[in-house]
This record gives structure tokens, C-alpha cells and sequence, in this order.
């Protein structure tokens, strides 16, 4: 489990496929402390596991699903990458539960600057913007946020200076991927409702 309060951005060095596995190199200092093989990492908002350590290296294997399904795929060397650790029990809660399950990859439509703020809008479709609620939580690209608006295809949020200096959202353009991830309470809340609606027909 994570917050999504990102702890580092990392560099890939390396990106090698082989079959329908990926092995992805990430070179990540400042989070290389305690991380041990085995451990779980997000990556964008991915949850992978750590499968190799080389100071200040970590790789992660990631099947091919995973690389469809997530933006991971589009990675390359130079590809800068959100970090965060799996959440330690007697930790601190500071943004949402975040399982590092990415339900769907939307896309940035467009980056308005307000100050110095920036309105972040995305592009998800309907099934993803069903599952959000104005004042809720989302995960984009790991960065866990308050929903501002939402769409019929679509929702808004509004990065600030410290967002945009410590994550890649800052980095973003139109038209590119983001992975984005809803928050699991509400998910769970809006399945239940459908059950009710369900068996009362």
C-alpha cells in the first residue's frame, strides 16, 4: 500500500525486453536506503518489486499486461519517474490509500497556469471519471490529489509549486500519458450501490 506522496523522482537507465518480460533500471539514490529485494516500489503509480539492487541502481521486472496497461511501456533512457516505497505500518497517512493498481492510463488535455498554480487537465473516459467525485482523492502518475471538476470523460485538479517542483507532473504536456488510479474507498462505496440497485430490479 502507498500514499501517494511521492519520496524521490528516479532516471531510467535502462529498459530491456525480452519475451513478455521487461526488466527496467531505474537509478534512484535517495530512496535506496532499507529497500531491500523483493520490496514493492511504485513506479509512476505502478506497483512493481524490486528485483535487482546496484547502487544507486534498482531494477523491477514488469510483465507484458503490466506495460499495456500503465505508461510504464513508453518508458526510456532519460525517462524521469515518480518514486514511492510501500507505506510502513507505523507510518503516516499524509495523502490516500493508494494500492499501486492502475486502473487506466488517460491523457493530459490540457495545462492552463493560474499564477502560480496549474490547472491539470485530464482526459480519462467515462468508465474512469464514473468512479471520481469533486473534493475526492485520485492518483495520477502516483501523485496522489483532490479531484477539482469532474466530466463526463474527464477531470481536473490544480497542481502546486510544491507538486509541480518534487513530481513529473510538472514536466507533462498535452496529449501524453498519465497512469491514473481512483481512490479505493470510493470504488468500493460505488460497488456496493450497484449491488443494492441490482437486486432490487
Amino acid at each position: 500500500m502507498f500514499t501517494g506522496i511521492i519520496e524521490t523522482v528516479g532516471t531510467v537507465t535502462a529498459l530491456e525486453t525480452r519475451g513478455e518480460l521487461a526488466r527496467i533500471e531505474i537509478e534512484a539514490p535517495a530512496i535506496l536506503e532499507g529497500v531491500r529485494i523483493g520490496d514493492s516500489v511504485a513506479v509512476n503509480g505502478a506497483c512493481l518489486t524490486v528485483t535487482r539492487l546496484a547502487a544507486p541502481r534498482l531494477s523491477f521486472e514488469a510483465v507484458r499486461e503490466t506495460l499495456e496497461r500503465t505508461s510504464l511501456g513508453r518508458l526510456e533512457a532519460g525517462s524521469r519517474v515518480n518514486l514511492e516505497r510501500a507505506m510502513r505500518a507505523d507510518g503516516r497517512l499524509d495523502g490516500h490509500i493508494v494500492q499501486g493498481h492502475v486502473d487506466a492510463t488517460g491523457s493530459v488535455r490540457a495545462v492552463e497556469r493560474h499564477g502560480t498554480d496549474v490547472r491539470f487537465v485530464v482526459e480519462s473516459g467515462e468508465d474512469f471519471a464514473a468512479e471520481l467525485v469533486p473534493k475526492g482523492s485520485v492518483t495520477i502518475d502516483g501523485v496522489s490529489l483532490t479531484v477539482v471538476g469532474v466530466e463526463r470523460d474527464g477531470f481536473d485538479v490544480v497542481l502546486i509549486p510544491h507538486t509541480l517542483k518534487e513530481t513529473t507532473l510538472g514536466e507533462r504536456r498535452r496529449g501524453e500519458p498519465v497512469n491514473l488510479e481512483a481512490d479505493i474507498l470510493g470504488k468500493y462505496v460505488k460497488r456496493y450501490l450497484e449491488r443494492i440497485v441490482e437486486a432490487r430490479r
